[in-house]
């Protein structure tokens, strides 16, 4: 990939794309390891002019040393994003994964948590004390009350939040924003955290709403850890994490009557296909309801 399509595609991805850093160095990461592979088995110093019999070679050897079909699938979108743009730019002619059809992957069954596992972790810590265990508690609450996502928290900034509204304002995947309401009993938790986080000694990111007790900003990993160790004495699921409740919070509404319209304005979701991937669960607890209710099942 030379240097100027690498930076022109880059800022594509960022202007135009509105992908967030993380996702844009994970598409040029894929690419110049295609790079690499194109450079030691075809002795091709550059990528942008290539055939599909590469391309596939490289397939084969990732499937061969153990990649999953999931990781290949995700690694291929990432050049044929490259390629697709390069032909927007007129750099070529012909898109080489134009036919290509995608690697078969197992649809992972997300498991959300019960009411009743929502209930019990929620008040293993029903009056929290200290900045920690009150910040602890809110986060938990957020994410099974609003739906909202990992990276949607963590960026949370404290202008963001309206306590007499009761909403937050929400920066979602491509700088899509959208006010998510706060219920009246996760208001008073979040009020309770204003008081506690006034008190820091020091806000070194103060612009944002979730702080450590230093006054840092969260990160990925301390978030994902908390949800985790939140939910290890009340659950035996093996995956507890923040998407995990969010698939929850999106069940638990769809269980209880809501429509996929407004599931899917509170996900933030630009499509009603991205919403029904968690219809699956409401619709076993529907089964359920049945075969225990209907005359004929009875028999």
């Amino acid at each position: 990939m030379t240097t100027n399509n690498k930076e022109a595609f880059r800022n594509y991805l960022q202007l135009e794309k509105k992908y967030s850093p993380h996702t844009v160095n994970a598409y040029l990461n894929d690419i110049s390891y295609f790079e690499v592979f194109n450079k030691e088995c075809f002795e091709q110093d550059t990528v942008e002019r290539v055939n599909y019999s590469q391309i596939r070679s490289w397939i084969v050897t990732l499937v061969d040393d153990g990649v999953s079909n999931t990781t290949v699938n995700r690694k291929i979108a990432s050049l044929k994003a490259f390629y697709k743009f390069l032909l927007k730019i007129k750099q070529i002619q012909v898109n080489p994964l134009l036919k290509h059809k995608a690697l078969k992957t197992e649809k992972k069954l997300q498991i959300p948590f019960s009411e009743k596992e929502l209930v019990e972790a929620l008040s293993r810590n029903s009056i929290p004390e200290g900045f920690e265990e009150v910040r602890d508690k809110l986060i938990v609450e957020l994410f099974y009350t609003s739906g909202i996502r990992r990276a949607e928290l963590i960026q949370l900034k404290y202008s963001n939040i309206n306590i007499g509204n009761g909403t937050l304002k929400v920066l979602g995947k491509r700088n899509k924003e959208r006010i998510l309401p706060v219920l009246p009993i996760v208001l008073k938790q979040l009020q309770l955290y204003v008081g506690e986080r006034s008190l820091l000694e020091t806000m070194v990111d103060g612009d944002y709403f979730f702080l450590t007790k230093k006054g840092l900003k969260l990160n990925d990993s301390f978030v994902y850890r908390l949800i985790n160790s939140y939910f290890s004495t009340v659950s035996e699921k093996v995956k507890k994490s923040p998407h995990i409740l969010r698939h929850t919070f999106a069940t638990h509404l769809l269980n209880n009557g809501a429509d996929l319209n407004s599931v899917k304005e509170l996900l933030g979701h630009s499509s009603l296909a991205s919403t029904q991937v968690y219809t699956h669960s409401s619709l076993f607890e529907l089964k359920k309801v049945y075969q225990e209710a209907h005359p004929r099942n009875k028999k």
